[in-house]
């Protein structure tokens, strides 16, 4: 173990003499760097670090044979940290010696550059006298500039007048390259001649005239120029198909001028002298003519007026859009080819295009537009105009991006026109109702039967002629947008609940009409199953409009009430079907009163009267839509068996003996399976059972022909048990018809009902409740 520690206390001395070299060095590297801790401290850690190190090595007895070998170890590194410091060490004085030898040539360079700018100073003050003296020299050289100018352009100054008639000529002649070439030469004579001038003496304004008057011509040969050029840009669409090279001239003309332009500019940086009439800016002026141009052309393609030509703003719009189309295809493949790249003249003409559309439809806009000219310049600015009709056309691909192209009208312009076009259309849906209704009204009037569909049901063409109104409107506004479409439907749909209320009081007018004087109208029957028939196409077809221009879940979004509607339009059907049945009872008024008296007991055939009745006006029923004929015949069932009923609670007759009550009951149950095969008969197909109403007849007449008065508690008690809505006043009439129950037997039994009603079955449809007998106190029943 003693070995071991002195063994482990000299790798320790060895770790700490490396971490101590290691610290010596870094010190000498940068005596500069404050020093955290004393030297002391720094041994003390470099000893801690070194016995953690030795402790970790040698943590095994059999690691002890090993020491030899660690300290070599170390000493390698010892001595491989010794040489990087000694390296680096060595390197930085490299670079300070080297750094020290370049500042020492820079000084010296310094003080030779000192040196040469003191003799450049000597010389220069001693020169001053010399530059002095050769002013005469330099005004001379001035002169001789001038006068060598004037030489040069002497030939040019006489020929003046003889070149502007030639140039006069040649603008009229159309040779505008060579009339412009010969205005050159003289701008060129006149501002060279003027600069001149301008360099000698430039507060000399009247040489300055002088020249400018002597060359006055030129500026109106400019100006002349200048309108031939305008005149072949305007043009420059129908040019370019027929003399390209003319306008290829005019655009050659344009890009010399905007060379010299921007050359005299430049000189006028330098010597302040810019030649009058300059700069020219042609090439502005030349985008500015083909401004005014498409303006011109989008603004003269209105031929018709709201007077003279009520599809005025349709052919308008179509003619904007062709006109455009052909113009742009006529820019894209052959204008460009006659302009610089760099003029962007497709770009250009698009721009000036689509604002000068922009303008021409907002002053349309601003017009006192109708509902159907606002639909046709909404559908041509949303949809027309992006369209492959016009700048989505395939042939101006890819130059023009139909996504990045702006509205033509702001969103509030277009939002005002969709509010007066929703105002204007909802005034137009109620006026065309109102006016369908009226003329529907006035068909019901007639003397010939209507019309009747593939079916044979009997109609009118009040539900085509609405939903034909309401389908036009709705593929008009689809044309427009998506929400357009949406808010026109809701509209029609509010409307046609409005609609319908109208609907329901004329039908109700027309009925009660006809009940004053049944003569008229002739064919009353037959309009009133088209009015029942059409209330089952308006369902259809409100269904029908539903499915095609609105999803399920829009429909739930806007809340618009179908089942109102429904439940309108079965109210109007029920109180048609209800004056068809008021007219049959009319007709059967007098049969019914026959029945339960003397006459009847003694053979009438008032219920085979009844029978051929009903079964005929059944026939003509038979033009009534199935939903509603099914109800009727229901209902017509229940008002037969209800109104024989009440002609037995109507105490017509009293049967004097059993012979006439057998007669009686045995008539009532041969009239109940009369009255059950006809309706029967009447409802084949619908599969329903109409045997319960009449079943009812048959109950009372087992009443009625009963022979053993003894068993006529349990009898009437059965009945009560089988139509619970019968009262006390029922049983008193039949007890009364009948003509045999003792005063106590009909104290029981009325005292027996009123204990409480039986309770009735759920699919119980109530008889009794609706037939009413006449006063008469159970007082003087029980008499």
């Amino acid at each position: 173990m003693a070995g071991h520690f002195r063994l482990g206390s000299e790798a320790a001395g060895g770790r700490c003499s490396v971490a101590a070299s290691a610290h010596r060095a870094h010190v000498r590297r940068d005596h500069r760097a404050p020093q955290p801790c004393t030297m002391k401290e720094t041994d003390r850690e470099a000893v801690a670090t070194a016995v953690q190190r030795v402790a970790g090595m040698l943590q095994r007895p059999d690691q002890l044979d090993k020491v030899e070998q660690y300290r070599r170890r170390e000493a390698r590194k010892k001595a491989s940290v010794e040489a990087r410091l000694k390296a680096a060490i060595q390197s930085q004085l490299d670079g300070v010696r080297t750094g020290l030898s370049q500042l020492h040539s820079a000084l010296t360079d310094v003080r030779d550059i000192r040196r040469a700018l003191g003799a450049v100073s000597t010389d220069w003050r001693q020169s001053i006298s010399t530059i002095e003296s050769l002013r005469d020299v330099k005004d001379a050289v001035v002169r001789h500039s001038q006068l060598a100018a004037a030489v040069e352009n002497l030939k040019s100054i006489f020929s003046v007048p003889e070149i502007v008639r030639e140039t006069q000529d040649l603008i009229e002649q159309g040779a505008l390259l060579q009339a412009h070439r010969k205005l050159m030469d003289l701008e060129c004579s006149r501002d060279g001649l003027m600069y001149e001038q301008y360099r000698m003496d430039s507060g000399n304004t009247r040489d300055m005239t002088l020249i400018h008057s002597y060359f006055g011509s030129t500026q109106g040969l400019s100006d002349e120029l200048a309108k031939q050029l305008w005149m072949v840009l305007q043009r420059a669409l129908v040019t370019v198909r027929r003399d390209p090279t003319l306008l290829v001239s005019v655009v050659r003309i344009i890009e010399r001028e905007e060379k010299i332009d921007r050359r005299i500019l430049d000189r006028k940086k330098q010597t302040g002298f810019v030649p009058p009439g300059r700069p020219k800016r042609w090439k502005d002026k030349m985008f500015s003519v083909l401004d005014r141009t498409v303006t011109t052309r989008i603004e003269g393609t209105q031929a018709d007026t709201r007077e003279s030509d009520k599809m005025w703003l349709v052919r308008h719009l179509e003619i904007i859009r062709k006109y455009v189309l052909d113009d742009l295809l006529v820019a894209k493949s052959l204008l460009v080819q006659c302009f610089p790249a760099h003029y962007g003249i497709f770009r250009s003409l698009l721009g000036m295009y689509h604002q000068a559309l922009s303008t021409r439809m907002q002053e349309l806009a601003a017009e006192d537009l109708e509902a159907n000219e606002i639909v046709s310049l909404l559908t041509w600015v949303l949809n027309t105009y992006t369209s492959c009709e016009m700048m989505g056309n395939l042939e101006l691909a890819p130059e023009v991006d139909v996504s990045a192209l702006e509205s033509l009208l702001a969103p509030h312009v277009i939002s005002e026109l969709l509010d007066t076009y929703m105002s204007t259309l909802t005034s137009n849906i109620i006026a065309w109702l109102r006016k369908a209704l009226e003329t529907d009204k006035k068909d019901w009037m007639r003397e010939t039967e209507p019309e009747a569909d593939q079916d044979g049901y009997f109609q009118t063409t009040l539900p085509a002629i609405v939903f034909q109104m309401f389908e036009q409107n709705l593929q008009v506004a689809a044309q427009i947008s998506e929400e357009l479409k949406t808010k026109v439907l809701v509209l029609c749909l509010q409307q046609m609940n409005s609609f319908l209320s109208r609907y329901k009081e004329e039908a109700q007018q027309y009925k009660e009409d006809h009940l004053r004087d049944r003569q008229h109208p002739h064919c009353y029957v037959q309009y009133m199953i088209a009015i029942i028939n059409n209330c089952q196409t308006f369902k259809e077809s409100i269904v029908s409009l539903k499915r095609k221009y609105l999803s399920s879940d829009m429909e739930e979004g806007l809340g618009l009430s179908q089942p109102s509607m429904d439940g309108v339009l079965d109210a109007i059907a029920k109180e048609g079907c209800s004056g068809l049945l008021e007219e049959v009872f009319l007709d059967l008024e007098q049969h019914l009163s026959e029945l339960m008296t003397k006459k009847w007991l003694l053979g009438s055939n008032a219920v085979d009267t009844i029978c051929v009745t009903v079964e005929d006006y059944f026939n003509d029923f038979a033009k009534i839509k199935k939903p509603y004929k099914k109800r009727m015949m229901a209902e017509a069932h229940r008002r037969v068996v209800v109104e024989y009923l009440r002609a037995a609670m109507q105490k017509r007759i009293s049967f004097r003996s059993a012979e006439e009550r057998k007669e009686g009951g045995e008539r009532m149950v041969r009239e109940a399976e009369q009255l059950r095969f006809l309706f029967r008969k009447l409802a084949s197909g619908f599969g329903e059972d109409v045997d319960g109403h009449c079943d009812t007849i048959v109950a009372v007449a087992e009443v009625i022909k009963l022979t053993d008065p003894s068993l006529l508690y349990l009898e009437v008690s059965t009945l009560v048990s089988k139509y619970p809505d019968i009262r006390d006043d029922h049983i008193g009439a039949l007890l009364a018809m009948r003509g045999d129950a003792s005063r106590d037997m009909k104290q029981t039994i009325i005292e027996s009902l009123e204990q409480g009603p039986t309770q009735a079955s759920p699919h119980y449809v109530p008889l009794f409740k609706d037939i009413m007998v006449p006063s008469l106190t159970v007082a003087k029943l029980l008499k």
